[in-house]
């Protein structure tokens, strides 16, 4: 088994900035999966917001690019999403994703609890 345990979200004004952060554990945890973020707001579908593969390869969702920044650390085990220039349609449950593979079509096949983001003044 994978357990992903998230931290970092809450309130923030538009134009803040969060970090968030997802640990991973567990024997079942490959240091060659890719590890992402997919987020969910009110009444629509979960969508990927971010993710890294081994290279690091790094692809983003067109909504978010040039504003957030997907990193992993150095064991491979913590992946990192800085969210800067924050907007009311940035808000929703930010969900850590584990895998193979993670793309706009594919999920990996783990997921983490999720943690709420709310972009409002």
């Amino acid at each position: 088994q994978v357990q992903l345990v998230e931290s970092g979200g809450g309130l923030v004004q538009p134009g803040g900035s969060l970090r968030l952060s997802c640990a991973a554990s567990g024997n079942d945890f490959r240091g060659d999966y890719a590890m992402g973020w997919y987020r969910q707001a009110p009444g629509k579908e979960r969508e990927l917001v971010a993710a890294i593969a081994r290279g690091p390869v790094t692809l983003y969702a067109e909504t978010v690019r040039d504003r957030f920044t997907i990193s992993r650390d150095g064991a491979g085990r913590t992946v990192y999403l800085q969210m800067n220039s924050l907007n009311p349609e940035d808000t929703g449950i930010y969900y850590c994703n584990v895998g193979w593979r993670i793309n706009p079509t594919t999920s990996g096949q783990y997921w983490g609890q999720g943690t709420q983001v709310t972009v409002s003044s």
